[in-house]
């Protein structure tokens, strides 16, 4: 009896139509990382804890974070001239607290002061506005309109009412909410600076654990993806600040320089807002425009023309010098993820989203280039890479 040959494991059809079929293998994989999604989702009870610690110190750490990248520059160069680490930390805190004195001794008298009179001057703002209302319905142009207008007013008035409200009902649980918030941001600003001090001083030491902890082969890749990481988060932290505070001056100036009340305290509020990309300056001008609409027409036309210069000069000039093409996020991409990331997160993942993207986007890549040096459906463009290294060496 003649048997039959058995067959090579590389001629089955199982191997050529599944195992050997890099689209069969990539749909695999991608349904294990799915159906490790959803699993999770069912057990995330379990992270509960997990998420609450997080949440307690997310703070500190945004505040550490972001004063690290803020001071880090300058603690390297101090260090340089010859002192050590601890030294040079020590002289940056020093005039962190110099900074930090004078300015609350300098501007929170000063704003306190402004937003005391705008509160005690609110009902007559209120009454103005109105009374330009008023004479707005009385218009030619809009006599036809009238009756749908004084809806809308009547309707924008009712909410207020029901607003106010609500706000007396609930005033004791938001002072109770507002009571702790306080008392979040004070432990926050007290651990802050102990959390900067180990940064500082340890970060490299930091690091060094990480990948020393992965295998030998690991440690190259991931010393490279935490390097990039570091550099979009120090470029990002850095040309934020350093553009909020110039848009800040800018608004201040021009606040000041046309007679608009409480420019001060304007200015402040839309250069810490401009830390929000795009959306920022658009949500400081909406009180800016109210008050230049209680102080007549004219101060209006002011306000909306320094707003169509500031804006002008900062993408023009501001931006570009500072920030330039640091995170190589296009705006369209950038106006989806505040979008979305403020209806699932609010104020968190506005401030948030951007570095948070940026990091998963190198990390990404990096998977990715390993991807095309195992998968060999890139042969062309990792030959094309090797021409162009080899040219630039």
């Amino acid at each position: 009896m003649q048997l039959t040959p058995k067959m090579p494991k590389s001629d089955s059809l199982f191997y050529k139509w599944f195992l050997n079929n890099q689209a069969v293998m990539a749909l695999l994989i991608t349904l294990l990382v799915f159906l490790t999604i959803f699993v999770f989702t069912k057990i995330s009870f379990l992270f509960a804890p997990v998420i609450s610690f997080f949440a307690v110190i997310m703070l500190p750490l945004v505040i550490s974070t972001i004063l690290y990248y803020l001071t880090k520059p300058l603690v390297d160069a101090i260090s340089r001239l010859g002192s050590s680490r601890t030294t040079a930390i020590i002289i940056v805190f020093s005039l962190i607290t110099f900074l930090f004195i004078w300015g609350v001794s300098g501007f929170i008298p000063m704003i306190q002061t402004q937003l005391t009179s705008f509160i005690e001057d609110l009902p007559k703002y209120v009454g103005k506005v109105n009374k330009e209302a008023n004479k707005l319905l009385e218009n030619e142009w809009l006599i036809n309109y009238k009756p749908q207008l004084q809806d809308m007013l009547a309707s924008a008035s009712q909410k207020a009412l029901d607003y106010a409200q609500s706000f007396s009902k609930n005033a004791i649980d938001w002072a109770g909410n507002f009571a702790g918030a306080v008392a979040r941001i004070t432990i926050a600003i007290i651990i802050s600076p102990f959390i900067l001090f180990y940064f500082l001083r340890d970060s490299a030491k930091m690091k060094n654990g990480l990948v020393n902890v992965l295998p030998v082969k690991f440690r190259l890749p991931m010393s490279r993806v935490l390097g990039d990481i570091n550099k979009q988060l120090s470029g990002y932290v850095q040309g934020q600040v350093t553009v909020a505070i110039v848009v800040g001056f800018m608004f201040s100036i021009m606040f000041s320089i046309v007679g608009l009340n409480y420019s001060i305290t304007f200015g402040i509020i839309a250069g810490f807002l401009n830390m929000i990309p795009y959306l920022g300056s658009f949500l400081a001008m909406i009180p800016v425009i109210i008050m230049g609409l209680v102080q007549g027409p004219l101060m209006l036309i002011k306000v909306l023309l320094i707003f169509m210069i500031e804006q002008t000069i900062e993408g023009r000039f501001v931006a570009p010098l500072v920030l330039g093409n640091k995170l190589s996020i296009h705006p369209i991409t950038i106006m989806f993820l505040l979008l979305t990331a403020g209806s699932m997160f609010g104020v968190w993942g506005v401030f948030l989203v951007i570095p948070i993207y940026a990091s998963v986007k190198v990390v990404i890549k990096e998977l990715f280039d390993w991807y095309k040096g195992v998968s060999g459906l890139y042969k062309e463009d990792v030959i094309v890479l090797e021409e162009i290294k080899k040219d630039v060496e």
